[in-house]
């Protein structure tokens, strides 16, 4: 996944969610996702993904691709610095290509809001701009 700038499916922050926001959203701790086990783990309680799910991320991507059979989905991961931080930096670059491929392919759209700390931000960045290819992560809007 390479390209000039940070994908629209895709926003990193660390600003407090919407109340009433109009994207379902689902939130995903980091601090229980820091492995791709934990992750597949974490992703089957919060969707209730069926029993059929392999935990691979082939079978991530169809599950998520069912899922907006049913309409929009915003995934948010608060303490994001930690998601996959166990595993080796592809595996994050991996979770990211299976949301940009489900984004492109679905009828209904896909989010995934990356929220942590202004303190811990720069790090996640760093780490997403070396999985993205160099493409730069859009710093959260400031007031």
């Amino acid at each position: 996944m390479t390209g000039q700038r940070q994908p629209g499916w895709l926003r990193v922050t660390d600003e407090t969610p919407p109340s009433g926001a109009p994207t379902p959203s689902v939130a995903v701790a980091g601090a229980a996702a820091r492995t791709r086990a934990e992750l597949f783990d974490t992703l089957t309680d919060a969707l209730d993904l069926p029993g059929h799910f392999g935990r691979t991320w082939d079978a991530l991507a169809d599950v998520l691709a069912d899922r907006l059979d049913t309409g929009p989905l915003t995934l948010e991961v608060t303490e994001a610095g930690l998601l996959l931080a166990d595993e080796p930096p592809g595996q994050l670059g991996t979770l990211l290509d299976v949301v940009g491929g489900v984004s492109a392919g679905a009828r209904e759209p896909v989010r995934l809001v990356l929220r942590d700390t202004p303190q811990r931000l720069p790090a996640l960045r760093d780490r997403l701009a070396a999985v993205l290819g160099g493409c730069g992560v859009a710093a959260p809007p400031r007031a």
